[in-house]
């Protein structure tokens, strides 16, 4: 992992001929950013990422800055002959390019390779490795409940849906099951994390203790109100777990309350992934409550 970013700062005099003569006003403080950090995707006018790293590196006082880098499909392998070339010290991958940046690294972590995607550039020795911190994310809210899983329910087969499996892989949950709206790719990474296949008609009568949407469905936008289960799915009792943080209670979440599941909205995933990337990059840890908080506030939650 990087090694910790050394601070610098300078002083800047303000001119003799500013307005203000005020001592305060002759000397600004002002800290030179000497390694460059971002996230590359297409489009990217949605992402926060920005926003909870620079408060980091203001936080830690790092000379240090966050970018959005909108690369679009086909460009991603000029992105990282950059990377090789100027002080980029770490990015994090987002769509369309995670699959193509696992093929694209130097070296991958063991979790990167079996999510197949990965999320997050870090340099070794001048080396660029490939992590997948979505996993982390995903699992942290888990963990930190205790909870006990034995049987689980995916929604969705996207890329999401990959980190989602891989986690529950490292849980050792007994038996995981995905439904899709679209067989085939059910099949195929249900086939890659050893799963079964509940076909999209039949997901509302599959029992799961754990029932995990990784769909668009309830975003923020044009899918807002709607559910990826039918009325009446959540029955027994479980946790119901959604990948979509804006809003925090989606449709999904609200009917699952209202049935006595456990629920667990995606904001805790999203942090829990920048953390566990600013950590590998800078070795320093982010107060997850403050972030949590940053992240909410910027969304008007």
């Amino acid at each position: 992992m990087s090694a910790p970013i050394p601070t610098r700062s300078v002083k800047l005099s303000q001119s003799p001929c500013a307005a203000d003569s005020s001592e305060s006003a002759h000397r600004v403080p002002f800290r030179i950013p000497e390694r460059l950090y971002g996230i590359v995707g297409h489009p990217l006018g949605h992402t926060l990422s920005p926003l909870l790293h620079n408060w980091g590196f203001a936080l830690h006082s790092l000379p240090a800055v966050y970018m959005a880098w909108p690369v679009p499909p086909g460009r991603f392998a000029s992105f990282m002959e950059a990377v090789r070339t100027l002080p980029v010290h770490g990015a994090s991958v987002t769509i369309p390019h995670k699959e193509e940046a696992l093929r694209l690294c130097d070296r991958v972590t063991d979790r990167a390779r079996a999510v197949g995607a990965v999320n997050t550039l870090f340099l070794e020795g001048g080396v660029v490795c490939g992590e997948n911190t979505d996993v982390t994310g995903f699992l942290a809210p888990l963990r930190a409940r205790g909870v006990r899983i034995d049987e689980a329910l995916v929604l969705g087969a996207g890329g999401a849906a990959r980190a989602v499996l891989a986690g529950l892989v490292e849980l050792g949950v007994r038996r995981v099951r995905i439904s899709n709206r679209t067989h085939d790719k059910a099949m195929e990474l249900a086939g890659a994390f050893g799963a079964d296949v509940v076909p999209w008609d039949e997901r509302g009568s599959a029992a799961a203790g754990l029932v995990v949407n990784t769909t668009p469905c309830g975003m923020q936008g044009a899918r807002m109100g709607e559910s990826p289960l039918p009325d009446g799915a959540f029955t027994g009792r479980g946790m119901a777990y959604d990948l979509v943080y804006n809003p925090l209670t989606t449709r999904f979440l609200a009917d699952a309350r209202a049935a006595g599941w456990e629920t667990q909205d995606g904001l805790g995933m999203f942090v829990e992934q920048g953390r566990e990337q600013f950590r590998i990059w800078t070795g320093l840890d982010l107060p997850a409550e403050g972030a949590r908080r940053l992240i909410a506030e910027a969304l008007g939650l």
